[in-house]
């Protein structure tokens, strides 16, 4: 039987919200979003919060632990993506549009390491390139995509 399609959100720092609102209002895909602090969300039928404790990546477990094959996961943080692809995610696409990708997850785990490693050493590298609005449209593009092929 297949996983029923919903939305998970890694939400503490997530720029599009209102457009998933939006998209699962629009698709009727209900939405759990996830954070360490109490986060406004619409007071809809499809719309859930779950408030995890603020221990050490307790967003993060709760989310991989919700994953399977129904799920499409919204998040920034890599090693998140790269544990939800293991647990088998329908989808897992940050924020900007990117999709993570069991074949792209391998180099975005070891990228990140190597910049955590140079930040330890003391070196000053920037940091991700501002949000802006071609990332949001992307993201809206990335998301119905893996809607429509999860539902097929």
């Amino acid at each position: 039987m297949a996983q029923p399609l919903r939305i998970l959100v890694d939400a503490d720092a997530c720029p599009v919200k209102d457009e998933i609102y939006r998209v699962a209002w629009r698709t009727e895909v209900p939405v759990t979003v996830v954070s360490n602090a109490h986060l406004r969300v619409p007071p809809h039928p499809l719309i859930a919060r779950v408030v995890v404790g603020d221990g050490f990546d307790a967003a993060d477990d709760w989310i991989a632990e919700a994953t399977d094959a129904g799920a499409i996961v919204i998040t920034t943080d890599i090693l998140l993506a790269d544990r939800c692809l293991k647990a088998g995610a329908g989808a897992v696409i940050a924020p900007n549009g990117r999709p993570f990708t069991s074949s792209s997850i391998g180099s975005a785990v070891a990228v990140r390491a190597i910049m955590s490693d140079l930040r330890a050493g003391g070196d000053r590298i920037g940091g991700p390139p501002p949000f802006a609005r071609e990332d949001r449209s992307r993201f809206l593009s990335a998301l119905d995509a893996a809607i429509t092929r999860l539902r097929r």
